[in-house]
């Protein structure tokens, strides 16, 4: 299983669509253990891009602040679940929390079908 997690700074960015990279996290769902990370520019932002992109590159789980509704669509319809409001801003102690059936949620930032969110 791969996750995506969009960053900035080093950490989760709370606004997928505008992080400056994606961290890819291979794990092993059975020992809920991370087998590789790799990190990969964002693309220049455009509607739509970012989910069948994430999904070519084999991403089965994206975890993010917030997202709004048609890019959470998107992702659905490429077969990539999308886990939002997430709080935790480290991406591995994320994906390890998500795998373990702990991650701390919240409210998703951008609940909205906006291109820009105010945080």
């Amino acid at each position: 299983m791969k996750y995506a997690v969009p960053v900035s700074g080093g950490g989760l960015c709370p606004h997928f669509g505008h992080c400056e990279e994606f961290a890819l996290i291979d794990v092993d769902e059975k020992k809920k253990v991370i087998l590789k990370q790799t990190t990969v520019p964002a693309p220049e932002h455009q509607p739509g891009l970012l989910p069948p992109w994430l999904a070519k590159q084999g991403v089965n789980c994206v975890i993010a602040g917030g997202m709004g509704m048609s890019a959470q669509n998107l992702f659905t319809n490429n077969g990539v679940t999308v886990v939002t409001g997430v709080m935790e801003t480290d991406p591995e102690k994320a994906v390890l929390n998500h795998l373990n059936g702990n991650l701390a949620t919240g409210s998703n930032v951008c609940d909205h079908d906006s291109h820009e969110c105010a945080h």
